[in-house]
């Protein structure tokens, strides 16, 4: 079992202090979930760490299987336009990556990070694997691998609703599996 502490201390120094433990095996992943990316949203084919670039769901399912923890992390914003959005989530992404990095250097050589929203890495995705610019850093959302965030993240007792508007306060997750 990892320590803990150590991990703990690791995400401090990232700033990443709003953060649960689950059991890989608690997340839910489920069809529904890859149903929605293909007919409901507007990045399906268009992203490199998207949809149909990912794992099937079963895939998915038993990726989350060979893991023994994950932390979710939590951030809650109101934006003003629902375009500041996307700084807001690139800049959570840029840090977890670092992040990811250095729970790697500490001996987690399966640290894995599924990123806030959408690889937004470079300004106009390649849109398929092959021709990422950043395969080393592109990561998918929970969702592109299948991940029920709605029901993972009410488990650990963190706040998540459908908005009906921009002025709402968005929670938004991350999950960084670690063995």
């Amino acid at each position: 079992m990892t320590d803990r502490t150590q991990l703990e201390a690791l995400f401090a120094e990232h700033g990443l202090t709003d953060f649960r433990w689950i059991d890989p095996r608690q997340i839910v992943v489920a069809q529904w979930v890859r149903m929605k990316c293909t007919f409901g949203c507007s990045d399906y084919g268009q992203n490199a760490s998207c949809p149909p670039n990912t794992p099937s769901v079963a895939d998915c399912r038993r990726f989350f299987d060979e893991y023994t923890q994950a932390a979710i992390f939590h951030f809650e914003k109101r934006v003003a336009k629902p375009e500041d959005r996307h700084a807001w989530t690139k800049e959570i992404d840029q840090e977890l990556l670092k992040l990811e990095r250095a729970v790697f250097l500490a001996g987690h050589e399966k640290a894995f990070l599924l990123f806030v929203t959408n690889c937004s890495l470079c300004n106009k995705c390649a849109g398929v694997r092959q021709e990422c610019k950043h395969p080393e850093s592109a990561r998918p959302t929970p969702e592109g691998l299948a991940v029920d965030v709605f029901s993972s993240v009410r488990q650990v007792g963190y706040p998540i609703q459908v908005l009906f508007d921009y002025d709402q306060a968005m929670n938004r997750y991350a999950f960084l599996l670690i063995e």
